[in-house]
């Protein structure tokens, strides 16, 4: 199977890349930069160019079977408050990109990164998170990523949204708990690590196909 990684130079999305390459996929990538893809494998190809640009995501995504997402809206550091360095509606003018090529070039299956408290599962996080979300300019993703789910629900695309709680750069092995409508309730927090095992192993599980799983640690 030959995919597309959309977000592979960002923190999840490096270890998405990596997880892809070991599991023996083929992989296409394409990124704004391609000096900060570290890998060098016979199984990767890397595109240089944005998303943005239904011409470089046509030409990244040609004889590509799925697509992994990890984008996400970029601030100028983690500071709730410090200013987007992408635009607030960069994630579904993307996913705009990505659903017209998929429908016109045939792939079908698509995973995406989106995050616990986007949509529905807003009124499942802590209070002091839902604030944050609220009052600085982590809403912003939030809201993208909820205008992007939308876009991909009213899409014919076989999709898995994978909404993972609080993301750590932990890499201690620990299992993932999968909850649906808050049961279980989700833990605060998972590894980036094991993010991008799950978003790679849901590819091929027919079982998450048109399904939002929030995932944690």
């Amino acid at each position: 199977m030959k995919i597309l990684i959309l977000g592979a130079t960002g923190r999840t999305g490096k270890l998405i890349l990596e997880e892809s390459l070991t599991q023996g996929y083929e992989v296409h990538c394409l990124v704004r930069d391609p000096k900060k893809v570290k890998d060098n494998h016979d199984h990767l190809k890397i595109f240089k160019g944005s998303p943005e640009r239904i011409s470089d995501l046509e030409n990244a995504l040609k004889g590509c079977d799925g697509i992994l997402s990890a984008l996400n809206i970029s601030r100028e550091s983690d500071f709730p408050w410090s200013k987007l360095r992408t635009p607030p509606t960069f994630l579904s003018q993307v996913m705009n990109n990505v659903i017209t090529l998929a429908e016109k070039e045939g792939v079908q299956r698509l995973v995406v990164c989106s995050a616990w408290g986007v949509a529905e599962t807003e009124q499942d996080t802590p209070f002091w998170f839902n604030w944050f979300i609220k009052n600085s300019n982590i809403g912003v993703a939030y809201k993208d990523h909820e205008r992007q789910e939308n876009l991909l629900k009213r899409s014919h695309l076989k999709w898995t949204i994978v909404r993972p709680s609080g993301l750590t750069n932990f890499k201690n092995k620990k299992d993932v708990i999968t909850s649906y409508n808050n049961h279980p309730k989700p833990k605060l927090t998972i590894s980036r690590k094991n993010v991008a095992k799950f978003m790679v192993s849901t590819l091929e599980n027919k079982d998450f196909i048109g399904r939002t799983p929030v995932i944690s640690e």
